[in-house]
């Protein structure tokens, strides 16, 4: 697990954090947040990037800065999440993000990381226990095959991440 705080230049983060949580970026709902047995949780989604191919609305422009910084081979997804603000702190499950998709030993050789937009009380954890505070502007990395989960926070009316899964070069 690596986490990289400052990762963007302030000018830069500005930018994409002003777009992202203004009144015209495009929000989907979707009535789960990781398994469609998922009761009572839900989530708005944006997607950048999936299957191989940019999102219809060109917003994939939006994170240029932030592939080059990655140097990425192969992208596999760009999803940004917005979870609104809960009474108390509710975890989704644990999960992989590109579970299903590859086998355990392919997916060792793929990345994830959360990108946080904005500094909440919300944070990812891992099975191990850790946990990563949502802080504004900090990238977590961690290899593809790791389970983790994020969560809703209590403070801030929501919590914004994206999330990457690629493969980098070495």
């Amino acid at each position: 697990i690596t986490i990289e705080d400052n990762f963007l230049d302030q000018v830069e983060f500005n930018k994409i954090e002003e777009i992202m949580m203004g009144p015209q970026f495009p929000w989907f709902y979707i009535d789960r947040i990781v398994f469609e047995d998922d009761v009572d949780k839900f989530q708005f989604f944006h997607m950048f990037y999936e299957n191989g191919a940019p999102a219809q609305d060109n917003s994939l422009m939006l994170l240029a800065s932030m592939q080059e910084k990655f140097q990425i081979i192969a992208l596999f997804r760009i999803k940004a999440n917005l979870l609104t603000r809960t009474p108390k702190i509710v975890e989704s499950d644990f999960h992989i993000d590109m579970g299903g998709t590859f086998t355990e030993e392919k997916l060792k050789q793929w990345n994830t990381s959360v990108f946080y937009i904005n500094t909440n009380n919300g944070y990812t954890k891992f099975e191990d226990g850790t946990k990563v505070e949502s802080v504004a502007n900090r990238m977590l990395s961690f290899p593809a095959n790791m389970k983790h989960a994020g969560t809703s926070c209590t403070d801030k009316r929501t919590r914004v991440v994206i999330n990457f899964d690629y493969f980098k070069s070495p």
